[in-house]
């Protein structure tokens, strides 16, 4: 007896009940996790915004949707301190001078809109293989 109610109730469980609550991902700390992973790695990696998504997108768990969603979120996180690093490389090597000075304003929101776009489209694309690979592996 107890055993069909067990299956009863188990049958009728949303999609959203797989998940015991404890195990609910946390998406910043996810996002976070992934643009560490992309500033530490992008010396190293040509497409590390990629990895890093991939790894926010892994950790949270869900389906490519959240994992697109939490990848985007860490390229945004990420862009910040790969914005400074491009304005600081552009000052000394372009212009020659002081590296917050050397700049304009229509440069500096030009070279942000840059890596943002690039960062937080990348980090979609690695969320949503990160997410795939966790339900394929």
């Amino acid at each position: 007896m107890e055993e069909e109610r067990t299956t009863v109730r188990s049958a009728n469980r949303s999609p959203t009940d797989e998940r015991p609550r404890d195990d609910d991902p946390n998406t910043l700390m996810n996002a976070v996790v992934g643009a560490v992973v992309t500033v530490v790695t992008a010396p190293l990696l040509p497409f590390a915004a990629i990895a890093g998504g991939g790894v926010a997108g892994y950790l949270q768990k869900g389906d490519l949707g959240e994992g697109a969603k939490v990848g985007a979120i860490s390229g945004a996180i990420a862009t910040i301190p790969a914005f400074l690093f491009a304005w600081a490389v552009a000052g000394f090597l372009l212009l020659g001078g002081e590296p917050l000075l050397a700049l304009s304003s229509i440069f500096a929101i030009f070279l942000f809109v840059v890596v943002a776009v690039y960062l937080v489209g990348a980090g979609a694309l690695g969320g949503a293989l990160g997410a795939y690979l966790r339900k394929e592996l």
